[in-house]
């Protein structure tokens, strides 16, 4: 490290220090709390890093950090120096601020740190909430960096919704919706047509929009801002399209328990898009999701291309084959297998219970499940309980946003008693002590799943991995 561990630490201390929504339960704040003009301000104090950095811009329930990376990957693989924006992080603040896949630099951090300080300090003395929040500030720090930096290309993923996520001051080549479903309902409305209408908040002024959006209340919302914004629109299965793909195959690994493991480097996809066919594009990540994220991410490169891009489709298979996305359906250890996935509400739960079922055959299954306060835990657990004999209920100890075990206990058995579960249930305290119970009752054929939240994800991620990114397999949601 080219700076001192006491400087860095400052950095970071300034940052987090900041009110941090991601620290927070949903119920404590609303849509009054988000303000693009403060965000816009802070920017014109730093001379408008995000005018100078062509951006495409992604918002989504989810799958948005999966397509944002595969589009970055893409751009990358074809020579093109390019910045990547996604949160939260799982293991350091710096893997949310990505150059051709390098995390920015800690000496580069506290550098562009000390230049907001100042800003801040002038804009923390104005009235009306001026204060820059934690994610606000971080979204500067990336168009600081990606300026500096002179990347050709920056892919912003949304933090929250769109409409006001304070990456939505940008003027992109592109933006991107990749799906809607139920989340933070509290800020977001508690219908598809209201979460839709705050995620269309990204759409621009004539600017072309690329969506993987299914149900009709939600493409009608999204017809109905696109005319009002005269932004030509592409929809799945109207505009672009998968036409096939070869499914995964499996290698059977000898060992004391013989476990079916997917082969990741055999599933590829041929995708339909208004302008072009291509075919045998990889994916290394699993799941049928993944297949819909990968076909959206192509069809916005192949747009790219239509607008003089230079970028052959060899080089979008290179992007694509190399592509790592943690803690997303992502294979740690192989003998039992051990999953980790960031799953936090019924869409993304329902896609990990798919993908276990589609590509794992083990029968003796056991979920480590923590959750965070404002999320429909009972729809998850409803979802997750049939399909594993054990379940370890435990809290994850980074964030206040906890639910506290006991709680969980309490909502695990209530979900019991209305869908006639009878699943074990053991309750632990922190989850190594969760990991440690796994161990004990792993017997057989077994695989071990840990999901619920980013936050039990990255706990567990770091107990096992540390905070090497060496990972056997690296699989993504």
């Amino acid at each position: 490290m080219g700076v001192s561990a006491e400087k860095y630490q400052q950095s970071l201390d300034f940052l987090f220090g900041r009110l941090n929504y991601e620290r927070m339960g949903s119920s404590k704040y609303s849509t009054s709390d988000f303000k693009l003009g403060r965000m816009q301000e802070l920017l014109d104090c730093l001379g408008n890093p995000q005018s100078q950095v062509p951006t495409i811009h992604i918002a989504g329930t989810k799958g948005k950090g999966s397509t944002s990376v595969m589009i970055a990957e893409m751009l990358s693989a074809a020579g093109f120096r390019t910045g990547l924006f996604t949160s939260p992080h799982i293991t350091c603040y710096e893997e949310r601020i990505l150059i051709d896949g390098q995390q920015i630099e800690p000496e580069q951090l506290v550098d562009l740190v000390s230049e907001l300080i100042p800003v801040v300090a002038q804009l923390d003395q104005k009235s009306g909430n001026m204060s820059p929040t934690f994610f606000e500030l971080t979204t500067a720090l990336a168009w600081m960096h990606f300026q500096t930096e002179h990347v050709d290309y920056a892919v912003m993923e949304v933090g929250l919704g769109g409409r006001l996520d304070s990456t939505n001051v940008c003027e992109p080549l592109v933006s991107v919706v990749t799906n809607i479903s139920y989340d933070h309902t509290a800020l977001l409305g508690n219908s598809i047509e209201q979460i839709t209408r705050e995620k269309a908040g990204i759409i621009k002024q004539s600017i072309p929009v690329f969506s993987g959006v299914t149900q009709p209340e939600a493409k009608a919302v999204l017809e109905e801002v696109c005319r009002e914004k005269q932004a030509p629109l592409f929809l799945l299965n109207r505009d672009f399209m998968r036409l096939a793909e070869t499914q995964p195959g499996f290698q059977l690994e000898q060992s004391e328990n013989t476990s079916l493991i997917p082969d990741r480097n055999q599933q590829n996809i041929h995708v339909k898009t208004p302008w072009s066919l291509i075919d045998q594009i990889p994916v290394t990540l699993l799941g049928t999701h993944q297949l819909t994220n990968a076909t959206l991410a192509v069809t916005v490169i192949d747009y790219l291309r239509q607008q003089g891009v230079p970028l052959e489709e060899g080089q979008m298979r290179q992007g694509m084959s190399r592509l790592k996305w943690p803690a997303r359906i992502e294979l740690v250890q192989k003998d039992p297998p051990v999953i980790i996935d960031t799953a936090h509400n019924g869409a993304s739960i329902q896609a990990l219970v798919d993908t276990l079922a589609a590509s794992f055959l083990q029968t003796n299954r056991i979920l480590i499940f923590a959750a965070t306060k404002d999320k429909d835990v009972g729809e998850m657990l409803a979802t997750l309980l049939p399909h594993f004999q054990t379940v370890i209920l435990t809290q994850y100890l980074s964030n206040p946003r906890r639910i506290p075990v006991e709680e969980l206990a309490d909502l695990t058995r209530s979900t019991q008693q209305s869908t006639g579960n009878s699943s074990q249930v053991i309750i632990t305290q922190s989850p190594e002590a969760a990991w440690l119970r796994a161990k004990e009752v792993l017997a057989g054929d077994a695989l071990v799943c840990v999901t619920g939240s980013f936050f039990i994800a990255a706990e567990l991620r770091e107990l096992l991995l540390g905070t090497t990114d060496e990972v056997l397999v690296t699989e993504s949601c």
